[in-house]
């Protein structure tokens, strides 16, 4: 039902005195429909209909064009023909729920169909015993006893030969300690070690694909070579190729924890294990047909055995450097000196007595202490934080040409990060203030070259280069293969290919 019919009907539900959700109801159409032509008089609803119907003889006169593009793009949706439209023809001031309306019919009246991309599945073989389990991460939001929201972190580990289930789950989002000690409690669970490991991407364990070279963070990367297992990694946005461990997350939340009360961690834990004997590894799975349990008793013997190698002693956490000089904890935020961001940077933090501190893991240098907030949503600033506007640009540009050298090579420098950084000039000059303060001038010196030479105007890369330099024994000629990547340089996020440093720096000395 549309048109004069359908305002009609609605005017009569409306005198005889319903509410607008008995009236969808009835007509069986959309509420907001309703609330559109509720208050609509006569000759307002006659005039809609007039302006609607100048709107389509306006898309008539771009419907040769656009059946092109249908015709030579059978995927391109509305909204692609809609920015099209602006991009090429100015004049275009039509809506986007109009044109998708109008590219259906003109789909249908051209008979172009949409292709459908389906993904073809095919069964996959049975993985032989103690070769590969899976590993995943979900949440689940329940009240405790006291009538509050509590968000639980859950951890799933699943044999794939067997579908033996190990679960576990923490009130506190989980960092890598956390998420390493969960796989050696799920191994001693299973008694042994798998052969191979399936995860998702994860930034506990992986920092980054790298081309198919997968760069874990140093303590999973030292935890997976102790426990002597492999890693495949799931490619971004394909959960299906994790395939059973989706399903078990899913089951434990819906089976186990959906509607309990929470009471305390260990309680919780505690139940969730004696359900893992009662059920989820004690009745028959749906696609092998045979109890995960009785599956398991045979598949265990071909686990690796777990090695007594590990301290899971609890260290500090740690959390990423956020761009705006900020680290989360508890739902807060709090600043950190400004210059100490950069990309993959992390930082310890502490509780003691209500005051949480901040580290450097590589220093070792107490950054900062804040008083902690029992709120949510806060930032927690320090004023010392805060951009320095007592100096001016001009003063702050003097101080920082005197820091690099001076000369016509640090102006030049110094000149294009004002040209191309107008908005953040004094967070880049104060950052290579502290970059001198910490590197001797002949590295700083090499670097700036190095920048200058590349066209590279940015006041990070400048120290990430000068800190290869000072790190890096300076090579001789001949021998520039000798240069080692120092071990940071592995670990952290790439920002810059270091095996680049290398090659010109080695230009340079030539």
């Amino acid at each position: 039902m549309k048109g004069w019919p359908m305002y009609q009907e609605i005017q009569e539900l409306k005198e005889l005195g319903l509410k607008k959700a008995q009236a969808a109801r009835k007509l069986q159409i959309n509420r907001r429909t309703v609330d559109k032509y509720w208050d609509m008089t006569p000759d307002e609803f006659a005039h809609m209909k007039t302006k609607s119907k100048q709107r389509k003889k306006k898309l008539q006169s771009y419907e040769d064009k656009i059946v092109g593009w249908l015709k030579r793009f059978p995927d391109i949706t509305a909204a692609e023909i809609h920015d099209w439209l602006k991009e090429h023809y100015p004049d275009y001031q039509g809506k986007e729920r109009t044109l998708r309306r109008y590219v259906g019919r003109l789909r249908d009246k051209h008979n172009i169909k949409k292709p459908i991309n389906l993904r073809q599945y095919q069964a996959v073989d049975e993985l032989p015993m103690g070769y590969q389990a899976q590993v995943d991460l979900g949440q689940i939001n329940l009240t405790d006893t006291r009538g509050k929201k509590v968000t639980l972190y859950g951890f799933g580990m699943v044999l794939s030969h067997s579908r033996y289930k190990y679960v576990e789950w923490d009130d506190k989002s989980l960092n890598t300690t956390r998420f390493i000690q969960m796989h050696y409690r799920a191994f001693e669970f299973m008694g042994g070690v798998p052969e191979e490991i399936v995860y998702d991407q994860d930034r506990l364990l992986a920092i980054s694909e790298n081309f198919g070279d997968i760069i874990y963070t140093a303590e999973f990367e030292q935890f997976r070579q102790q426990m002597g297992f492999r890693v495949y990694l799931c490619r971004k946005k394909d959960p299906e190729s994790k395939g059973k461990i989706e399903a078990v997350i899913k089951y434990v939340k819906g089976n186990y924890a959906r509607h309990r009360i929470f009471d305390n961690l260990q309680a919780f834990n505690e139940g969730c294990i004696k359900w893992l004997y009662r059920t989820a590894n004690a009745e028959v799975h749906g696609t092998t047909k045979k109890v995960p349990a009785q599956v398991f008793t045979k598949e265990r013997k071909h686990l690796k055995p777990i090695p007594l190698i590990m301290d899971f002693s609890e260290p500090s956490l740690t959390r990423a450097v956020r761009k705006d000089n900020t680290i989360w904890y508890l739902s807060n935020r709090y600043s950190v000196p400004l210059g100490t961001y950069r990309p993959g940077k992390e930082l310890e933090v502490k509780e003691n007595e209500g005051i949480l501190q901040i580290w450097d893991p590589e220093t070792g240098e107490l950054l900062v202490s804040h008083e902690l907030s029992l709120e949510k949503g806060k930032l927690i600033k320090k004023r010392n934080h805060q951009r320095d506007h007592s100096r001016k640009i001009a003063q702050l540009y003097d101080e920082t040409l005197t820091a690099l050298g001076g000369g016509d090579e640090a102006a030049d420098f110094l000149d294009r990060i004002q040209q191309e950084k107008p908005r953040y000039v004094r967070d880049q000059y104060h950052l290579i203030l502290n970059t001198a303060r910490k590197y001797p001038l002949p590295d700083l010196k090499a670097a700036l070259s190095y920048c200058l030479e590349r066209q590279i105007y940015s006041a990070v890369d400048l120290r990430t280069i000068t800190e290869y330099f000072n790190e890096t024994d300076k090579p001789q000629p001949g021998n520039i293969d000798a240069i080692s990547i120092p071990k940071t340089y592995r670990i952290k996020t790439e920002v810059r290919d270091i095996s680049e440093y290398t090659a010109i720096y080695g230009g340079m000395e030539d």
